[in-house]
This record gives C-alpha cells, structure tokens and sequence, in this order.
C-alpha cells in the first residue's frame, strides 16, 4: 500500500562548485565559482539534483554540491541566519526551486 499523503518540501541551504564552460557568465579570468543556493526538496538528495539540473540548463557546469541541511538543521547547529536568507528561502518556498544567492568566483594564483 502507497501512502497517498505528498510529501512536505523543505528548503535545504547548498554550497555548489561548478566549472568553467562556454557562456556561463563568470569572470573571464576565474577558474570556476562556489554558488550558495537554497533548493527545495523533500529530501536533501532531491534538492541536490534539481539544484545541478537548474545549473546545467543556466549554462553552468557543476562539480560537486555539498548540502548543510533545512533551516531547522542549521538553527540547531547554531548558524546565525539573517532576515535576508529567511526571504531568499521563503522565496525558494513559494517558487519551489533554487535560489542561488551567492557567487563567490575561483581564481589561479
């Protein structure tokens, strides 16, 4: 027997590294980039793979995605989450999908 109830989404903060590729905005010089999302999910797995499908289709080639958990994961390791992530997040929640909030780009010494 199935259970019919849909799973509750939940928000998950991710940091994803990604790559050089043709057209993906970065600077010109840079070797890649670090991109903090929040993507929605009922699972961190779920989040992790709509966040690297939604950077395929942007033109970006990702490497690895590393996941710090839902909101409530990151309170109780005693993250400070300021009113700016509460609105991104709530806006991953509505939307349901990826908020990219940061582009930290990788340069080569």
């Amino acid at each position: 027997m199935t259970d019919n109830k849909k799973k509750e989404q939940k928000i998950y903060t991710l940091i994803a590294e990604v790559g050089r590729s043709k057209d993906d905005g970065l600077p010109k010089t840079s070797s890649g980039a670090a991109l903090m999302c929040y993507a929605s999910g009922i699972d961190e797995a779920e989040a992790v793979r709509e966040t690297i499908a939604i950077l395929k289709v942007s033109g970006m080639s990702p490497l690895s995605v590393s996941g710090y958990g839902t909101i409530e994961e990151r309170i109780d390791q005693g993250h400070d989450i300021d009113d700016h992530e509460y609105d991104l997040m709530d806006k991953a929640t509505k939307e349901n999908s990826v908020v990219i909030s940061q582009i930290t780009p990788f340069f080569e010494d």
